[in-house]
């Protein structure tokens, strides 16, 4: 049988991190689908709705964690798939580089987005 090869080092932080935030994103998602999806139904969800949602500190600080662990757990994926396809050396640095660069600028984004929803800008 085919020797098991992943480049997480079991008990690393990265390893650790990527299972903590996969849990909390499960827990994350369920009650978005809950409350968007069979509280309140996909065709009654509005605008000023959404600016409501975001009014309230604890969903707006919900929707925040959920949109950074969910970039963090995404691209650590990404990253260490593309490591175990071989990608080492300068490349490896690279694409660490761009992957760190791309979940700053999204989660910049989020941000912004999420705060101007609350009205905060």
């Amino acid at each position: 049988m085919a020797e098991h090869y992943s480049s997480f080092q079991r008990s690393s932080w990265r390893w650790v991190a990527q299972r903590v935030t996969a849990v909390f994103l499960i827990g994350a998602l369920a009650f978005h689908f809950v409350l968007l999806h069979f509280i309140n139904h996909a065709a009654e969800i509005s605008f000023a709705g959404t600016q409501a949602r975001m009014d309230e500190i604890g969903y707006l600080s919900l929707m925040v964690t959920f949109l950074v662990t969910a970039a963090f757990h995404g691209l650590n994926g990404v990253y260490n798939a593309l490591v175990n396809q071989g990608l080492e050396g300068t490349q490896k640095r690279v694409v660490g580089l761009v992957l760190v660069l791309a979940g700053v600028l999204l989660v910049g984004q989020g941000t912004y987005v999420a705060l101007s929803m609350n009205g905060f800008i």
